[in-house]
């Protein structure tokens, strides 16, 4: 159980399940070729999943001290897991979903796109050793990766069968899979400074420079306030301009219910949250925001074939 919680097992079972809706709760019933196998596509899968838990064992090593300040309850490298062990399981994470980026891009016949997976590996590494002590470029690099886990969907599954006779309608799809990639990034980049709120002393106690620490709770909490009620603003423009007028009524009602209804609850509460338990719960808020957000695929297919 230890080394379940020391990768973030929910979180990783989120990241999985969000991949794994996008394809067979949606692609897979589009009239359109896919080019991965099952088997394949379970690899990108597993290979996403293999360095996201990588990037949650390098962060608890470089994030020992702050974890005693923030939630001493909780740390594991240094108690129940020795430090070597965690290098040891962080290299052969890494190393191994790597190699299976390596694989699934030389199966698409584009052996530069394994830049892609070292690339995040770095950003994970260099996030957890530097940038997430730097002014929001930490909270922009996790919510960018989010967003990668999505759209790289599209450059293995879609771009290989990608033509010039067929570049209009993969563009739907690929257009499909940036808007929840930009859904992702904007609601996962409001959470993080959210957690940075929660986690304020341990952060300041080993010098770092997030948001909280450079305005102060009171003045981020309206920073977070308004970024949270443009999100709501634009996320029921989309909804008119996409579902409405598509008359997606059930859609509809889903997002409204599922995902604007816990948005406009957070950006209320946030206003006057103070108390270390605020943070908490409107961050686990955020992150059920971003589950319904994604499971909307599917509603939305439903929805479509029942209009068909």
């Amino acid at each position: 159980m230890k080394y379940l919680k020391l990768i973030r097992y929910q979180n990783l079972l989120l990241l999985a399940f969000m991949q794994l809706i996008f394809r067979y709760g949606f692609l897979k019933h589009e009239a359109i070729y896919l080019f991965l196998s099952d088997f394949q596509y379970s690899l990108l899968v597993l290979s996403t999943v293999l360095i996201a838990a990588a990037g949650y064992i390098i962060n608890d090593v470089m994030d020992q001290e702050t974890d005693n300040d923030n939630k001493p309850n909780q740390v594991i490298i240094g108690k129940s897991i020795s430090e070597a062990m965690a290098y040891n399981i962080y290299f052969a994470l890494n190393v191994t979903g790597v190699g299976i980026g390596f694989y699934l891009s030389n199966t698409i016949q584009k052996p530069t796109f394994a830049g892609i997976f070292i690339i995040i590996v770095t950003l994970l590494y260099l996030y957890a050793t530097t940038f997430k002590k730097m002014l929001l470029i930490g909270n922009i690099i996790v919510a960018f990766l989010l967003a990668i886990s999505i759209l790289i969907i599209g450059v293995y599954d879609l771009l290989p069968l990608t033509f010039e006779n067929n570049q209009k309608e993969m563009g739907i799809y690929f257009s499909l899979l940036l808007d929840y990639a930009l859904f992702a990034f904007c609601i996962n980049f409001i959470r993080e400074i959210v957690k940075d709120m929660e986690d304020i002393n341990g952060d300041y106690n080993q010098g770092m420079n997030t948001l909280p620490i450079a305005l102060g709770v009171s003045r981020t909490a309206k920073v977070v306030f308004g970024l949270g009620f443009i999100s709501i603003l634009i996320l029921l423009w989309y909804i008119n301009t996409f579902l409405m007028s598509n008359a997606l009524y059930y859609a509809v009602i889903y997002a409204l219910l599922f995902v604007v209804a816990p948005m406009i609850f957070f950006v209320i509460k946030i206003w006057n949250a103070k108390a270390k338990k605020d943070f908490t719960l409107l961050s686990t808020v955020l992150k059920w925001v971003i589950f319904f957000g994604i499971l909307s695929i599917l509603v939305i297919n439903l929805n479509i074939k029942n209009n068909a």
